[in-house]
């Protein structure tokens, strides 16, 4: 009998990746906090995570296009056109990353759980 793990990890392992792509997009923003003209970006997460474990047979589709990504809408424009928002885009990032180590916790329990049941324990 074999292990699927597909159905054995759920959507930590799509969560995982996506997370990576929005840290890499939020990144993005932080190191451009004073290029002028700059717009910040983000993704919808949610969105993401539901095309991604949708029903596509041939599997997981992460490319962040600009079609992908939205702009974010500052609170406080700067007169130099750039939207990012560094308190914003900081706490963007820190919740994203504790977002990431949670899946990465499921996914560490999971296994191990799954390593137990294949040791007979």
């Amino acid at each position: 009998m074999s292990i699927d793990f597909g159905k054995a990890l759920g959507i930590h392992p799509d969560a995982l990746k996506l997370r990576a792509e929005r840290t890499k997009v939020l990144a993005s923003n932080i190191a451009n906090e004073n290029t002028p003209g700059y717009q910040a970006r983000d993704m919808d997460f949610r969105t993401a995570l539901q095309q991604t474990s949708g029903e596509d047979p041939s599997g997981l589709s992460l490319s962040t296009d600009d079609t992908d990504m939205m702009y974010r809408i500052p609170y406080h424009p700067a007169g130099d056109g750039n939207t990012v928002e560094i308190g914003v885009e900081q706490a963007a990032f820190s919740q994203n990353a504790s977002d990431f180590q949670t899946s990465l916790t499921f996914i560490n329990m999971q296994l191990r759980g799954l390593a137990k049941a294949i040791a007979g324990q």
